[in-house]
């Protein structure tokens, strides 16, 4: 392949089930007080706080005119409807909300989401403007067992299928390997690297080359600032999805900063 289209790192924290909207307003402030205007010129910065906290945090992001994006955890497929305790993707568009994760693999594991759900999200974000996260991983079972490959692929395949191209240019893909995640263990990362570009190689296969190389491929399983280095090194590997460091300023701060 040719020359490599420049990517911006994508740093992502998912904030998971954690802070309500007050905690979430001091956990934004307190990270924007910890970056400057250079971090944001090398690096996209975004948060992904509970559906409760969204709303708080924006109107923060936007009074103080942080550079911080705006990202959810999840979105219904439907635009409204009688689906009790469900967000949609138009609704979170309403909110500033620029991405949203989908196909978690806690959202799999708990909540029995389907790769056809996570493909209905996804085409539901990108219809509401926004740019979708989209979650792929092995569990330890299919590593152990050699199919760790085969498992990805599918569902890198499934997520994406019927998206236009264009669409999918703006769109990131999370490599987490389920059994890193806030386990401690991180995958190797040239195992990491290995399989982002596999991902990519995927992504070419279904759209072209160009779209491919546009794409960013994220590494989310206990990222650390002190392994972030390593996996930014990987030419395949455009940024991460955080999880528990993503909650404390001081330690996501270091990751947005890092230096290859």
């Amino acid at each position: 392949m040719g020359e490599m289209t420049e990517r911006k790192p994508l740093i992502v924290g998912n904030w998971k089930m954690n802070a309500n909207h007050l905690e979430a307003i001091q956990m934004v402030q307190k990270l924007s007080y910890r970056l400057e205007p250079e971090d944001y010129d090398r690096v996209e910065v975004v948060v992904a706080p509970p559906f409760t906290a969204l709303r708080s945090a924006q109107v923060v992001i936007e009074q103080d005119h942080m550079r911080i994006g705006l990202g959810a955890q999840d979105a219904h497929w439907k635009e409204s409807g009688a689906f009790t305790g469900e967000v949609s993707a138009p609704m979170l568009a309403k909110l500033a909300v620029q991405h949203v994760i989908v196909g978690h693999s806690e959202r799999r594991q708990h909540f029995g989401e389907t790769d056809e759900m996570v493909n209905a999200k996804a085409r539901a974000v990108l219809d509401a403007g926004m740019s979708p996260i989209i979650c792929v991983g092995e569990t330890a079972q299919q590593k152990d067992a050699g199919e760790a490959d085969d498992v990805v692929i599918q569902q890198v395949k499934a997520a994406l299928a019927r998206i236009e191209g264009r669409a999918l240019a703006s769109s990131a893909i999370a490599y987490e390997p389920v059994w890193a995640i806030g386990t401690g263990r991180n995958a190797m990362p040239d195992d990491a690297g290995e399989m982002a570009e596999r991902i990519r190689a995927q992504v070419t296969d279904m759209t072209d080359s160009s779209v491919a190389e546009g794409i960013r491929i994220l590494y989310g399983g206990s990222v650390s600032a002190g392994n972030i280095k390593d996996f930014m090194a990987k030419r395949h590997i455009d940024g991460a999805l955080v999880g528990g460091a993503s909650l404390e300023p001081d330690k996501f701060a270091a990751i947005v900063r890092y230096r290859i």
